[in-house]
């Protein structure tokens, strides 16, 4: 039975989900549905809250918006979440943020992650920041020595 949902489940998967976490600044591109039109929104916020659950993994993303709180919780895998961009990572010791909630202005800041170089995670981060590399360009053919000889 279990083998039949995981492999009903596995069709709704994305292929390459994005790595995030808590204290993470995030821009969620969300598709809105108005009539019959469609447009992308992008909603960018701290991440306070991942739940693993499969095709039903979620995270709430917090911001604020004209001096009030904002949170929105997402379906990693839905098909209405275009893309999520990691726009900054975030140095955090729990895996819920939610004092967030209490704190305004300058105390809701959150460090910035900047691992040390040589280190394991910081080559992995700056593997997904930096593009894929392209294959090297053709060298161009020598001219043949005896056509430079001859002048």
């Amino acid at each position: 039975m279990t083998d039949l949902v995981r492999f009903v489940e596995e069709r709704h998967l994305k292929s390459a989900p994005p790595t995030f976490g808590p204290g993470d600044t995030v821009r969620v591109h969300v598709n809105i549905v108005e009539g019959a039109r469609e447009r992308t929104q992008v909603f960018e916020g701290v991440v306070m809250r991942q739940r693993n659950g499969g095709v039903n993994r979620t995270f709430t993303v917090r911001r604020i918006a004209h001096g009030v709180g904002v949170e929105r919780t997402f379906l990693l895998h839905s098909p209405r979440v275009e893309r999520v961009e990691v726009t900054r990572r975030g140095k955090v010791r729990r895996a819920q943020l939610y004092y967030l909630r209490g704190l305004t202005g300058r105390a809701a800041r959150i460090k910035e992650l900047r691992p040390a170089a040589g280190t394991l995670r910081a080559a992995r981060l700056a593997g997904e920041a930096a593009a894929p590399p392209s294959p090297p360009a053709p060298e161009p053919a020598a001219a043949p020595a005896e056509a430079a000889t001859q002048e």
